[in-house]
């Protein structure tokens, strides 16, 4: 039992990791994990709206519709916050980059 949870603590550390710098398919892919709890993530809707966001911004209309579903069931303060920490990824991203 704690070897599956390792092996899945193990796919989702390095999807986040590829989905920060990668593919909307992989955004998508957490935002739905943090959504519905799965992958034994806690549910966490600023969490998912956030790589929702990420995935929308990355060409995904599945991510778009997502994150307007999950939006309707949080405050204006947690979209504020999922926001926030998209643009953050963003920035860091970028100034690695540069």
């Amino acid at each position: 039992m704690g070897n599956s949870f390792k092996s899945a603590q193990f796919l989702m550390e390095a999807r986040m990791s590829r989905a920060a710098y990668g593919s909307a398919e992989d955004c998508f892919d957490l935002g739905v994990a943090y959504s519905c709890g799965t992958g034994n993530l806690p549910i966490d809707l600023v969490e998912a709206h956030k790589w929702f966001n990420l995935a929308a911004l990355r060409g995904s209309e599945e991510g778009q519709s997502m994150r307007a579903e999950i939006a309707e069931e949080m405050t204006a303060r947690q979209i504020a916050e999922a926001q926030r920490q998209a643009r953050a990824l963003i920035a860091t991203k970028q100034a690695r980059a540069a």
